[in-house]
């Protein structure tokens, strides 16, 4: 199994007139293919994927992987639904069209048991070969996956490989780096990219990355080849524009902060996000004054 770590960023998804802008889709991949980035991350939390269609979904997808093909970087294709089914679905759809790896959140809403939390994961991780990625964000999901029951779920899914942590745990990280030293740990908080990376991570998923790609790919090169002191100062540039881009639920402050440095004609959002407020677009205007965002 191809173990996948390394710079990677959680995609957002363009709209145009309410639709998905597949042709921007593709040009915003290539700029993250060209600025150093090893994994794309198609339709996540920050991909909205939530009010995507499951035709959409697939569609964004495909488009990654067409857009990857013949470069290094690699497609770990958002999977997660709060109905097993589904998730199911859109992961066999991922392997079928030539993703290298599946990302799964946990089901939001239905608040299940560990137990539950266990036989999802191990039904959708089934029903693939390809790579998979355990996803904990229990703030946005309101249900926390437990280190005992990743423990399980490594233990005894063969492809499951990898978690990305956003509780905000800096103690769960180490915790479970000393149950499993070979689970690989992926970042899923910008504030704390290096941390994690110091503390066993082998790589991000990054909000952040959709602008600025080329710092983001450096903090892990850097932390990867042990350039700690390096990758510190990267962390320590980007903490006001990673604070800034969490100001309001992702992803409306980072959509609106391509939108203000170019990256995106239209600044469109599916109900129920909305526009930032007329404060957040002020921040982010004042914020993105103090990088360079290459185009």
């Amino acid at each position: 199994m191809d173990i996948i770590t390394g710079s990677m960023t959680a995609l957002i998804t363009p709209f145009k007139n309410g639709k998905v802008d597949l042709e921007k889709y593709e040009s915003l991949i290539k700029r993250q293919i060209d600025q150093g980035i090893d994994v794309v991350v198609p339709v996540g939390t920050t991909g909205e994927s939530a009010t995507l269609s499951h035709d959409e979904h697939k569609q964004c997808i495909e488009v990654a992987v067409s857009t990857c093909k013949g470069t290094n970087a690699k497609v770990i294709a958002g999977a997660g639904s709060n109905a097993t089914h589904e998730a199911c679905d859109i992961a066999k759809h991922a392997q079928d069209v030539g993703a290298d790896g599946i990302l799964s959140v946990t089901p939001y809403y239905n608040k299940p048991t560990q137990e539950g939390l266990y036989q999802h994961y191990k039904a959708i991780a089934n029903s693939v070969d390809i790579p998979f990625m355990l996803y904990n964000v229990p703030g946005r999901t309101g249900v926390e996956l437990e280190t005992d029951t990743i423990v399980r779920l490594y233990d005894d899914v063969s492809n499951i490989y990898a978690i990305k942590e956003a509780s905000g745990s800096i103690s769960k990280i180490i915790e479970l780096q000393s149950l499993r030293n070979d689970l690989v740990i992926v970042s899923g908080e910008d504030a704390i990219d290096y941390p994690i990376l110091t503390c066993g991570g082998k790589g991000i998923i990054s909000v952040t990355a959709n602008i600025l790609p080329n710092m983001k790919s450096k903090l892990v090169e850097e932390s990867l080849n042990g350039n700690y002191a390096n990758a510190k100062a990267i962390n320590e540039e980007l903490y006001e524009l990673n604070n800034v881009l969490f100001c309001e639920s992702n992803p409306i402050p980072i959509k609106a902060a391509m939108y203000i440095a170019g990256l995106l004609d239209t600044l469109e959002f599916r109900l129920p996000l909305t526009a930032p407020s007329a404060e957040t677009m002020k921040k982010l205007e004042e914020t993105l004054l103090k990088y360079e965002v290459i185009k």
